[in-house]
């Protein structure tokens, strides 16, 4: 095996990996209880799966195209950046409404 040929696999490992956190991301929002729970389901660990993918086909192109996106990285720092404040945010909101209170009690 080439070095590229390498780099491609880690690539495509990379975007597999990707695709297989966005699933398990997808049932925790689905199953889980409560909004905390879903919404720490889907910022976390979505984020992380877009970030994998963004830098697998990130990887691919530098590597197999010799190309370097600007809008690829710029597209990371910017999830990398918005997500964890939007989580943060949908809980906050979450908290201060009346929908979330429990109805038992």
């Amino acid at each position: 095996m080439t070095e590229n040929e390498i780099v491609e696999l880690l690539a495509a490992f990379m975007v597999l990996l990707g695709g297989i956190v966005a699933i398990i991301s997808a049932y925790g929002i689905i199953t889980l209880p409560d909004v905390y729970t879903r919404s720490h389901a889907g910022t976390k660990s979505s984020t992380l799966a877009v970030l994998l993918a963004l830098t697998g086909v990130f990887i691919y192109f530098w590597s197999a195209e010799n190309y370097i996106s600007i809008r690829l990285v710029l597209g990371i720092v910017f999830l990398y950046l918005t997500a964890p404040v939007a989580g943060h945010l949908i809980c906050r909101a979450a908290y201060h409404s009346e929908e979330t209170k429990d109805p038992e009690q």
